[in-house]
């Protein structure tokens, strides 16, 4: 009885945020003019649209709103020259990974209202909490919900067998050695045989002299991304490092050079003709439509170009994604609520990553504390979210946090997903050239603006 008394009485919340310049004056003007609209809407205002993180609109739904504005300047009109423009870029990529969250975009809506636009808050603010109100009470946000396991049996499978790589150990070791020998590099950073494990199981090592440098391997097994050693503070006191780096693994070198944590001339990249790592006895899904088995960045190349063999055209998890697209937004929420839920914050996945670099995370912060530290469903959700919000248009997808990730959260398809969308949207992949802006913090005038009001 006491749920439908609240069903019947419910009224949508909708949370707005605005710029400071334009939309609030647009809403005070509304209201000093008598105009009259719905009075769902609670206003927060901000210097400019472009201090408006995603991770605000998530707290706001993980805090029981039914629906998010975000208003501001309309484009040449920003106070501060381009912030509603650079907006403009996140809310494109943002609003896409929602959408494949399965959030109902009938709740986050985006506007310019200007100062003289008084009338015009009036109106959206009335579309705005009519389609709410369609739409119904949100979800609870990061709660568990049935069906998961029967989709994520639904995804088509993936994947090709291996094929053996070339020899390439011997040609490692000798280039090891004279970088060594001559004090081009203080370290060396690659692989080696791992002990105890498997028969050919490889590790990430680090090779300080000439004589050590026999024991550096590459096989099938070299699967580490060597990248996110080069950010380490205790490789970066041996000076110029020299590192083992397959096509993936330079493309986050190329990204770390782009983000000016490390410089070019401090890495010495021993770049490796790469065919195909495998996982879990099949070739990894990264290597299936791979762009650069043959190294596009390097200073010393190990194995013939001509022995790679031909990519596929479309990258393996592409159907998955698609498949998960033809999901109704409830199903495609019923997919992913269970897959945050069972995350034990262990962050696995953002040590594993080159371009997790952050000091301090953003996790970790407690003045304020945006995300919850501990394993809860609501913090689960935010966690998942911004990570792989941070990662778009970075992401090189060298699969590191999913393979890593000890509940088999499935990390590959959302940061698939947004790298895709980037792409589409801006023409841009990242790792390719080191001088090139990332493509969240740069705008073009003509960028796509339809979904805003």
């Amino acid at each position: 009885m006491a749920n439908e008394v609240r069903e019947r009485n419910w009224e949508p919340k909708i949370v707005a945020f605005v710029c400071n310049w334009c939309t609030y004056v647009g809403a005070d003007a509304a209201g000093t003019s008598r105009m009259q609209y719905a009075p769902n809407v609670r206003i927060i205002r901000f210097p400019c649209t472009g201090r408006i993180d995603p991770l605000f609109i998530i707290r706001a739904f993980q805090h029981g709103v039914d629906g998010v504005i975000v208003s501001g300047c309309h484009p040449g009109d920003c106070h501060y020259v381009s912030g509603n423009l650079l907006a403009r870029r996140r809310w494109i990529v943002f609003r896409k990974l929602m959408d494949f969250l399965g959030l109902d975009l009938r709740r986050l809506h985006f506007a310019w209202v200007s100062a003289t636009e008084g009338a015009k808050w009036a109106h959206l603010v009335n579309e705005i909490v009519e389609e709410v109100r369609q739409a119904g009470p949100a979800p609870t946000w990061a709660m568990p919900t049935n069906g998961a396991t029967q989709i994520e049996a639904s995804l088509p499978e993936i994947g090709p067998p291996p094929s053996p790589p070339p020899e390439l150990t011997s040609q490692i070791r000798e280039i090891a050695k004279q970088l060594l020998g001559t004090g081009e590099v203080g370290v060396v950073v690659g692989y080696e045989k791992a002990t105890g494990a498997r028969e050919g199981a490889a590790t990430p090592t680090f090779v300080n002299k000439p004589e050590d440098a026999d024991r550096l391997i590459f096989n099938e097994h070299c699967i580490h991304n060597l990248a996110v050693y080069l950010t380490n503070p205790l490789v970066k006191k041996f000076g110029k490092v020299g590192i083992v780096a397959k096509g993936c693994d330079i493309r986050s070198i190329v990204g770390l050079i782009q983000e000016n944590q490390i410089k070019r001339e401090d890495v010495s990249i021993i770049g490796v003709v790469c065919n195909g790592v495998v996982v879990n006895g099949r070739l990894a899904d990264k290597c299936v439509a791979c762009p650069v088995k043959v190294p596009h960045i390097y200073d010393h190349l190990v194995g013939d170009p001509s022995s790679v063999q031909t990519t596929a055209s479309e990258h393996p998890l592409d159907a998955q994604i698609a498949y998960l697209e033809s999901l109704s937004p409830e199903e495609r929420w019923n997919f992913w609520m269970p897959q945050f839920a069972r995350c034990i914050r262990c962050y696995a996945c953002r040590a594993v990553c080159p371009l997790c670099y952050c000091q301090p995370c953003i996790a970790e912060k407690h003045r304020p504390q945006w995300i919850p530290t501990s394993p809860h469903p609501q913090g689960n959700l935010a966690w998942n979210i911004i990570r792989a919000w941070h990662l778009a248009g970075r992401c090189v997808g060298c699969g590191e946090c999913t393979r890593v990730c000890p509940v088999g959260i499935r990390l590959d398809l959302l940061n698939r997903k947004l790298a895709i969308e980037v792409e589409r949207a801006f023409n841009y992949r990242p790792g390719f050239d080191p001088s090139a802006p990332t493509p969240l913090s740069t705008h073009r005038p003509d960028d796509k603006e339809d979904f805003i009001r």
